[in-house]
């Protein structure tokens, strides 16, 4: 791929600023800066950033209808109603699900949980899962993680005497469900200062603030936070403010006192032994927990994050790494089917998104199909197959475009929809996709602006070799937990070249190993550039190049710093 490279050098005064704000927190130059750029202009504000504290959370009951939702709980609990905890099939939901079922269950019985079926029930609230909780004497259900257009399905429960407390993070429509209550930062009338937590994390905020109406001390919750960071990770909300406290500590209760669940699959992964990253969630630990959900039933994904024996849960564990493999398997083949009919949309180098569909795709595969395209083609995605006679899919975006309200300008033509910037789920009737594709591209085409369509790469900070240290590593480690809003810096070093050892690596020779100097040092760095093979003739030329990496920590020697290069250039 070839990116834009953006990088706006800070003016005298503002570099001045950066560098004494630096010389006060102990940091190198370049670093200063990334604390301008984050809005932290004094020396107490950057080492607030630097350590989170958990004093820092709000208090939960800002959050609207909240005081409402406690009550309903604590009424519940005084008549020993069956409460079900219910949620959606994805990383998010049964981390959620998980959190408030394992708090609740250390104080109340009478208790259960239910993921819906995707490819029985579909996303959301079903008929079928309400008709259960009717069936096994619910009285109360709280829904985490959707919920928040569930209208018909809500007052359905109503007719049969279930209450529902929504716990969603989801854009709600202008009409709301008529559940007990309604706890979700982003409705209209919000008044909680955080409107981008995670599903799991208004979950957490609802037991928080049941644990402060009952006495219980916060420190019960702390258990709980590594299940916080997992959805952090995994459903790609902004790493600042109230999500960066709880991803900051979560990560902290993963490396040392994991839940058994999270604890198995760490072992299943192989990241046993060392510390977890962000990332690690991202890439090993989300798609797991994902696959149960997108292969067989997301139930069994919450059964293993609430197992409490070791063995049981590194079984359940081992489930769970299988279907991860064949969701793989299943991915690449529907990838590779997908770009070969994207080859074939007319006009495809004029057009500002992509939509298709292949009624025969493997409907648990489709959201990760739709982000590969997005990143082949660095333009909006929606991926549909079809489902019980619908056609149901997904949408992903590119960086800055907001695809919800896209998938939205079209909403008379589907029957249901929901999601938020990044990502969004759809259903509609099969006649109506070729005018869906009409009208989306419409849209993006309208709405896009140039610079979204192309891959670009922001760099932070220009350096040279002899600024990247391992001792520079450990200071941008207190910038982490990385994520949207607080992304993992890019740096860039001008006129490299080859040691002379540099070579072409992997199994289809796709990636190039190097060994790099410049001219301004003796340090022979090393560096990874993955996928950049067609690189490799102009490196061995010993000309110079240019190029843009992040830093990470070299595996294979502790103590040593390594370049993950995102891309290279030729030097001018």
């Amino acid at each position: 791929m070839n990116y834009k490279w953006n990088y706006e050098a800070p003016d005298p005064a503002t570099a001045a600023a950066e560098e004494e704000l630096a010389r006060q927190v102990g940091i190198h130059p370049a670093l200063g800066k990334l604390l301008f750029d984050r809005g932290i202009r004094t020396e107490a504000e950057a080492r607030h950033f630097f350590r989170p504290q958990l004093t820092e959370l709000h208090d939960p009951f800002m959050m609207d209808d909240m005081q409402v939702a406690v009550d309903r709980l604590n009424l519940a609990m005084g008549r020993k109603e069956r409460i079900l905890v219910y949620g959606d099939y994805d990383v998010d939901g049964c981390t959620a699900v998980a959190l408030v079922y394992k708090f609740l269950q250390q104080y109340y019985s009478n208790i259960d949980y239910y993921i819906p079926d995707r490819y029985e029930e579909g996303y959301g609230i079903s008929k079928k899962g309400i008709d259960f909780a009717a069936q096994t004497g619910v009285g109360l259900i709280v829904v985490l993680d959707c919920g928040i257009k569930a209208i018909d399905e809500i007052a359905y429960a109503k007719s049969l005497g279930i209450d529902f407390i929504i716990c969603d993070h989801h854009v709600p429509d202008a009409q709301l469900p008529c559940a007990v209550a309604i706890l979700n930062p982003k409705r209209t009338d919000n008044h909680y200062p955080d409107t981008h937590l995670s599903g799991c994390g208004v979950g957490f905020k609802f037991m928080q603030a049941f644990a402060a109406s009952n006495g219980i001390e916060f420190n019960k919750l702390m258990a709980l936070l590594d299940l916080c960071a997992v959805s952090i990770a995994s459903d790609i909300v902004p790493v600042m403010g109230e999500n960066r406290v709880l991803a900051y500590h979560g990560l902290r209760c993963l490396n040392s006192n994991p839940s058994i669940g999270l604890q198995a699959i760490i072992e299943v992964c192989g990241l046993a032994d060392r510390e977890l990253t962000m990332n690690d969630i991202i890439f090993k630990i989300g798609p797991r927990i994902n696959a149960s959900g997108r292969m067989q039933n997301g139930k069994e994904a919450v059964e293993l994050l609430v197992e409490k024996d070791f063995q049981a849960a590194l079984e359940k564990a081992g489930r769970i790494n299988l279907y991860n493999e064949a969701r793989k398997d299943l991915d690449k083949q529907m990838t590779e089917e997908a770009v070969e009919q994207v080859k074939d949309l007319p006009e495809l180098d004029n057009r500002r998104s992509i939509v298709i569909y292949n009624e025969a795709w493997h409907k648990g595969v489709i959201g990760i199909v739709a982000s590969r395209l997005t990143e082949q083609y660095y333009r909006p995605a929606v991926v549909l197959t079809r489902s019980e006679g619908m056609a149901t899919g997904s949408a992903r975006s590119v960086s800055g475009f907001d695809v919800y309200k896209a998938v939205q300008s079209c909403e008379d033509l589907l029957e249901n929809f929901g999601g938020h910037t990044y990502a969004a789920g759809l259903t509609l009737p099969v006649e109506h996709v070729e005018e869906f594709s009409r009208r989306f591209e419409a849209y993006v085409a309208a709405h896009i602006l140039d610079e979204q369509t192309e891959a670009s790469l922001d760099i932070d900070a220009v350096l040279d070799f002899k600024d990247v240290t391992f001792r520079f590593y450990q200071q941008l480690r207190k910038f982490a937990p990385f994520g949207p809003g607080n992304a993992k810096p890019i740096f860039c070093t001008k006129r490299v070249y080859d040691y002379g050892t540099s070579k072409v690596v992997g199994r289809g020779q796709e990636h190039i190993k190097l060994e790099l100097v410049d001219n301004k040092s003796n340090n022979v760095m090393n560096g990874i550039a993955f996928g950049q093979s067609s690189q490799a003739r102009y490196i061995k030329t010993k000309r110079a190049f240019d190029i843009c990496y992040t830093i990470e920590e070299n595996t294979h020697k502790r103590g040593e710093v390594q370049l993950q290069i995102d891309d290279i250039r030729p030097w001018q």
